[in-house]
């Protein structure tokens, strides 16, 4: 009776699990979540790092800096030390050496996880699941990445909360397609999903939607790489007629002041995408314009110049629609003049907004094994500040970020003044950025660095 009592219990246990995204609930782990729903689990989905003992957990880590972080690592150690199993997934994926040596999970599922994870909540780790890495001893056995899931999948597990959430203005991401035709030398996209595009259909984007919008949700954008890649032909021409269909479609749902499709390459554009954003949307494009200089565009296997930028931000504002550009300072190799052409962008194009990062090199980019042959006296994150901002003991990568953030005020349209609070901010944010992204190359250094 005492056997048969156990095994009831660890029926129930077993049939458990809780699902967690450190601080917001991501549309991956919202994804993972309704695929285990849907196989008969019960989900508990969280954003803190908790669960009951001997219930397995899924942590869906969406930034390398998870893998440093002294509260996930305590987390897993403690919650394996109660008999729970743990399993690692989504984009920090792709180095799963990292992952089981800094983490110590009982396994990761390596690429998309959607039936890895399910095998793996069956049967644990082995040889027969594609998409799964795991220790054996001192050795990594790893099955290869998973092949690319079905585009047909189940209704994410839409948490109650969902209403309050801010991810960038938005409560969540819709994915509409996966995969990129580019082939920038930071980003993880078509590394991860692939440069073929997969593309949902209209129904069940529309379908899900809606159910974002019954939970509470107030703002939805369009994700998935680049929006309007969305029905693209296999050689990545942009179809504008399933773009307009799919924001029109969203909008009728949502309200188009509450739809936005904020990630746009300059060379996927027409009049008509442009137009469909002005019409069902907040009316803002974002564009990763990463750079004025035409060599480091190059190094970062943009596929467009400075010059083709500039003509993306100026058809948009033809068609009344707001700019915001992205901006990587800080690539290695970059010169003071690569970095003055940047600036000299921004002051020719007045965007409406602007958000500069340093270039951190997330593994298994070309970006990082750039940054691994580059000695790191040539490495503007490591090079120290001799100029302007020497006083404040900044990084060349940092001081770069830190003026060009002020610059960016002077030439957004209205007033916007650099304050002793802004100043602050921005300063304090430079600073976390630089070691941030030091951190990421260190540990990029003590696994690779031998190579």
């Amino acid at each position: 009776m005492d056997r048969l009592y156990a095994s009831v219990i660890t029926k129930i246990v077993y049939m458990r699990v809780t699902v967690i995204s450190p601080d917001i609930h991501t549309y991956g782990a919202m994804l993972i979540g309704g695929v285990l729903r849907d196989a008969g689990y019960q989900v508990d989905l969280k954003r803190e790092l908790a669960a009951e003992p001997g219930i397995p957990v899924l942590l869906s880590l969406y930034s390398t800096q998870h893998l440093m972080s002294p509260d996930i690592k305590a987390f897993v150690a403690g919650h394996r030390g109660r008999g729970g199993a743990v399993y690692v997934g989504v984009p920090v994926s792709a180095a799963p050496e990292i992952v089981l040596g800094e983490l110590s999970p009982d396994a990761v599922c390596v690429g998309e996880g959607e039936e890895t994870v399910l095998r793996l909540m069956a049967e644990g780790p082995h040889e027969g699941i594609p998409g799964c890495a795991w220790m054996e001893g001192a050795e990594m056995r790893f099955t290869g990445p998973a092949p690319p899931a079905s585009i047909h999948r189940p209704l994410p597990l839409i948490p109650a909360d969902i209403g309050s959430q801010d991810i960038r203005g938005a409560s969540a991401y819709i994915e509409s397609h996966r995969g990129c035709i580019g082939a920038c030398t930071f980003c993880q996209v078509p590394r991860f999903f692939g440069r073929e595009v997969r593309s949902r259909d209209l129904e069940d984007v529309l379908a899900e939607v809606q159910a974002f919008k019954d939970a509470g949700a107030t703002r939805l954008p369009v994700s998935g790489g680049t929006g309007s890649l969305y029905c693209c032909s296999p050689d990545g021409k942009v179809n504008d007629e399933a773009f307009v269909a799919l924001l029109e479609g969203m909008a009728a749902i949502m309200g188009p002041k509450n739809i936005s499709s904020p990630d746009i390459r300059v060379d996927c554009i027409s009049d008509t995408v442009l137009d469909a954003i002005r019409d069902y949307t907040i009316g803002w494009v974002f564009f990763g314009l990463e750079s004025g200089s035409d060599r480091i565009l190059r190094l970062m296997g943009k596929g467009v110049t400075a010059d083709d930028a500039m003509k993306g931000v100026e058809a948009c504002r033809e068609h009344g629609l707001k700019v915001a550009g992205s901006f990587i300072v800080g690539y290695p190799t970059e010169t003071v003049e690569e970095y003055e052409a940047t600036k000299d962008f921004i002051t020719m194009n007045s965007l409406d907004d602007v958000f500069v990062s340093i270039a951190e090199p997330i593994p298994s980019t070309p970006l990082a094994d750039f940054v691994l042959r580059t000695p790191r006296e040539e490495n503007p994150v490591y090079m120290p500040h001799e100029g302007e901002f020497k006083s404040l003991h900044l990084t060349e990568a940092e001081a770069r970020s830190f003026d060009l953030q002020q610059h960016a005020d002077l030439f957004k349209p209205g007033l916007h003044v650099v304050t002793d609070e802004v100043f602050s901010a921005y300063l304090a944010g430079v600073r976390k950025d630089g070691e941030d992204v030091r951190r990421v190359t260190e540990l990029l250094f003590s696994y690779y660095g031998g190579r």
